[in-house]
């Protein structure tokens, strides 16, 4: 009995340039180049991509407000032999970003997914903090509200290097609040635009860093913030 032939992938999984627009593979460009349709965060941002790009490709528009909505048809077209591919706005899609449903959703009917290596706005800042790579947990964006002070101190005590996203107008407020939970001598590395003209990587104690940036009259960029581990 002859081998079957492997599954067409219908789904990839595209990272994109989160500053530098150099930041993107020639396999991405050829991914984005060969499907039929691309499924943008932002259209308006993917739109100015594929233009960068030189690329001409219809634009859907999936975002963490209507994935919930939009995923049983995206699977009928995918399931009818359409090829797709994922984009976020800047950085890795799945990656505190929406990918996670759809993913799911194709595994689960048998449809083949490729996610491409690229740009993720964590490792450079990991890197760049110093406090070493060989163990580490990636947190994401806090809970806004509910649940925050618990899982600030459920992280207290890791020892592994700790990893958050932090939006500009809540920084010096997280930066506060880890202080206080995790004490005045723990060290953290604060980086902002990365990869960008103003690139800035800050390192200190989370006291330090926190009066730095409230001291400041604007703070512009996606913000990454390492946290060196517990040494209790």
């Amino acid at each position: 009995m002859p081998d079957e032939a492997p599954a067409t992938t219908v789904l990839y999984l595209v990272p994109t340039p989160i500053g530098n627009l150099e930041d993107i593979t020639l396999r991405a460009i050829r991914i984005l180049g060969e499907v039929d349709t691309v499924l943008a965060e932002d259209t308006r941002n993917s739109g100015r991509l594929m233009q960068h790009l030189g690329l001409k490709k219809p634009l859907l528009s999936y975002h963490l407000h209507n994935e919930h909505q939009t995923v049983a048809r995206l699977i009928e077209r995918l399931e009818k032999g359409e090829r797709m591919a994922l984009v976020s706005d800047a950085g890795t899609p799945g990656i505190s970003d929406p990918g996670f449903l759809l993913v799911r959703e194709c595994l689960s009917r048998g449809l083949k997914v490729e996610c491409l290596p690229g740009a993720t706005a964590f490792v450079p800042a990991l890197l760049k903090s110093g406090f070493g790579a060989e163990r580490f947990v990636f947190e994401g964006f806090l809970p806004v509200k509910k649940g925050r002070q618990t899982r600030l101190r459920e992280l207290a005590t890791e020892t592994r290097t700790l990893i958050f996203y932090e939006s500009p107008h809540r920084i010096v407020k997280t930066l506060e609040q880890l202080a206080e939970v995790f004490g005045p001598e723990r060290q953290a590395s604060v980086s902002r635009e990365l990869t960008k003209l103003f690139e800035e990587t800050v390192n200190g104690t989370l006291p330090a860093l926190a009066a730095n940036f409230a001291g400041r009259s604007s703070i512009k960029g996606e913000i990454v913030v390492v946290v060196q581990g517990s040494k209790d």
